[in-house]
């Protein structure tokens, strides 16, 4: 059996519907932090900072974590990263996010990372990511631990602060100058138990459940009925993972009909459906995808 360390704070939402829809609800009791999984496989979830489970992760004291991929470079924690997750606490978006250099907009002198001035005052979560950013710069700087609010540190030459879209940051005067990471939620595991052969057989079982909802996130299966005269015509504007299914329907009517299946993205359907109803497809049936298991 094994131990799962999930993240709370903006991730605990959307890491509480991913475990729901991969048939793994996690059932948070009265004791918040101490919540189960009824599965013969998990013996022990808990719910911790992601700062934590990197480091956590690597000691054993958990076979698996989720957290971000820039707090596993932070901690320099040694796990194996086994799976992207890539989701972010609003189910609409991918999960990619930035760490990023910024400074106040107002200095036209500061057009790159290379134009800081040695000792600026620099504030962040992240001290060991950015202290390894200006080592290799070879600039040395004043770097400030911040607790919560990194933008509001007006009072700094700079910030190093994580960012989806860098909207908080325009708005708060501040300017990007570079990127110091790019981050996404990742599935560790403790290199022990990769190791062993049971739990690792366990591991890979809740990495494909996982995956597979990712993977299905924003597509829908598309069935329809098409003509044979118009089979090679619909086939043709159909995308798909790898080839569309057909089969052609029972019957020995003169005009032979057959069933098209395939996979598309969500954000294609509303174009995609009436050009495909103008070419001859017919019963056109829309379908939401739970998994998709490659």
């Amino acid at each position: 059996m094994i131990s799962i360390a999930i993240p709370k704070g903006s991730l605990e939402a959307q890491t509480l519907l991913l475990f729901k829809q991969a048939d793994l609800e996690i059932k948070v009791t009265s004791r918040e932090y101490s919540p189960r999984i009824e599965d013969q496989r998990i013996e022990k979830v808990k719910i911790l900072r992601p700062q934590e489970i990197p480091e956590y992760v690597e000691k054993g004291y958990f076979d698996v974590g989720i957290t971000g991929k820039d707090w596993i470079e932070e901690r320099g924690a040694d796990v194996v990263e086994i799976a992207d997750l890539r989701y972010s606490k609003t189910a609409e978006k991918e999960g990619t996010v930035k760490i990023v250099l910024a400074v106040q907009a107002d200095r036209a002198d500061i057009k790159e990372a290379k134009d800081v001035e040695p000792e600026s005052k620099i504030s962040t979560e992240y001290p060991n990511l950015t202290k390894s950013f200006f080592d290799k710069l070879g600039i040395p700087v004043q770097i400030f631990f911040s607790y919560g609010a990194t933008e509001a540190k007006d009072m700094m030459d700079g910030i190093v602060e994580l960012t989806e879209t860098g909207e908080t940051l325009r708005k708060n005067n501040w300017r990007i100058i570079d990127t110091i990471l790019e981050s996404s939620t990742k599935l560790i595991v403790n290199r022990d138990s990769w190791s062993d052969a049971e739990k690792r057989r366990e591991i890979e079982e809740i990495r494909t459940l996982l995956s597979g909802v990712i993977e299905a996130r924003g597509k829908v299966l598309l069935s329809m009925n098409v003509a044979e005269d118009k089979l090679k015509e619909v086939v043709s504007v159909l995308p798909a993972m790898k080839r569309p299914t057909i089969s052609q329907l029972y019957g020995n009517d003169q005009r032979r009909y057959y069933a098209v299946e395939t996979v598309v993205s969500k954000r294609e359907v509303n174009v995609l459906i009436p050009r495909l109803k103008s070419m001859g497809a017919g019963d056109i049936i829309e379908i939401d995808i739970t998994k998709i298991v490659r």
